[in-house]
């Protein structure tokens, strides 16, 4: 009888760029007009691949060919950290699940983020039977998250943690012993309690100068030498950072994220 080990849990980094993505549309800069590949970031968000199935963390607008390009078969849930254009636009790419599955697609999310979903996309949860056929919006459902408050998608547990996106309330989370921070500039220090120990950290870093509503690399790394996880990547990075000069200059134990990493969860 053959041994076989049980399936690994994996975070698979789809995109690791800002809201504009990069290249930039008309950018002629050194990062824009680069060959590798890990200078082309799409918007950022995760898929998170175990045992039971697939689900995502956020929904940028290249979701569809984001999935395609992992090979993702069946989508079975999303969680939001927050309802920014870049992290949402891609929600309608979740109506062939919702066939598939013959069952609407959970939502996981705050009540502010329910609230800004359902108006973007009023027409996927009207009365279904003004609907022309049944093809005509996605099935979706809500599912409410608090922060602090653990929950569970498809076996793997999921713990929300408050960040602050400059003033805006959004969220982080840890599953496991691996941690996703997209779109923040500060955690709160009862958020901080939570991080620590961690094997992998993945936290936004948008340019090298200071930004109002993001980390910057400098204060990236100063919140990844306070939490001390034993690897960290830094993620939703604009045109400004180039993956090679950018990861020669970082401490041991920090690197730059490019789109199709991918993470074992542990």
């Amino acid at each position: 009888m053959i041994n076989r080990e049980p399936p690994i849990a994996e975070m698979i980094i789809m995109g690791t760029g800002t809201s504009v993505g990069v290249p930039v549309v008309g950018c002629q800069c050194m990062v824009c007009r680069s060959q590798n590949p890990k200078n082309q970031r799409t918007r950022t968000g995760v898929l998170i691949r175990g045992p039971q199935g697939e689900f995502i963390i956020d929904a940028g607008p290249e979701l569809r060919l984001q999935l395609i390009r992992e090979d993702a078969r069946l989508i079975q849930a999303a969680v939001f950290t927050h309802a920014h254009a870049d992290h949402i636009l891609g929600l309608d790419d979740l109506r062939v699940f919702g066939y598939q599955m013959n069952a609407a697609v959970p939502l996981y999310c705050e009540e502010a983020v329910e609230a800004q979903i359902r108006h973007v996309f009023s027409y996927a949860f009207t009365d279904p039977a003004i609907h022309t056929h049944q093809f005509a919006a996605p099935k979706l459902r809500f599912e409410r998250i608090v922060p602090g408050q653990a929950f569970t998608v498809l076996g793997i547990e999921i713990l929300p943690i408050r960040l602050k996106h400059g003033d805006l309330p959004v969220l982080g989370f840890r599953l496991g012993n691996t941690a996703f921070l997209t779109d923040m500039s500060t955690i709160p220090a009862e958020s901080k309690e939570l991080l620590h120990g961690l094997d992998t950290l993945v936290i936004d870093a948008l340019r090298k100068e200071p930004h109002p509503t993001h980390l910057h690399v400098n204060a990236a790394v100063r919140l990844i030498h306070q939490l001390q996880p034993r690897q960290a990547y830094l993620t939703h990075m604009s045109h400004d950072l180039e993956y090679e000069a950018l990861r020669n200059e970082l401490p041991d134990g920090i690197e730059p994220a490019y789109d199709g990493l991918k993470i074992t969860l542990t």
